[in-house]
């Protein structure tokens, strides 16, 4: 007898939960600009033509802080960064799974997207969030 996986939805929409989790972005047919929330014009070109593509799992930290406040209910310190997905994408996300001390979070680490359950609902539906961790 199989047991049925526990239910879950992304956090995000671009945010997909498949047997292997990725990103999707809104890529511009014109230019290739790429961005993850809904457009009605490319902030680049200005045209209004985008197609959904799978963005790479593997990156590297660009730019980063170590956050030590935070909202209630967050835990603290946190990385918050910015990488870049080998196949150029920029995306703002946390470093998880990692010591938030500047001596081991370096820039041009090598990254992998990840996720995690943030929660679940009274059905048990969990909530997944993604963040990259060293690789």
């Amino acid at each position: 007898m199989q047991i049925d996986p526990t239910p879950q939805i992304p956090l995000v929409d671009y945010l997909r939960l498949d047997k292997q989790p990725h990103l999707v972005a809104n890529e511009c047919t014109n230019c290739g600009a790429r961005f993850f929330d809904r457009r009605n014009a490319c902030a680049q070109c200005g045209l209004r033509q985008f197609t959904k593509v799978p963005i790479r799992n593997e990156a590297k930290l660009k730019s980063f802080t170590i956050v030590h406040r935070a909202a209630p209910g967050i835990p603290a310190p946190f990385v918050s960064a910015v990488v870049e997905t080998k196949d150029g994408t920029t995306v703002r996300a946390n470093v998880v799974n990692c010591d938030p001390n500047p001596d081991v979070v370096r820039l041009g680490m090598p990254l992998q997207l990840t996720t995690y359950c943030i929660g679940a609902d009274d059905d048990g539906t969990e909530a997944v969030a993604f963040g990259y961790q060293p690789s």
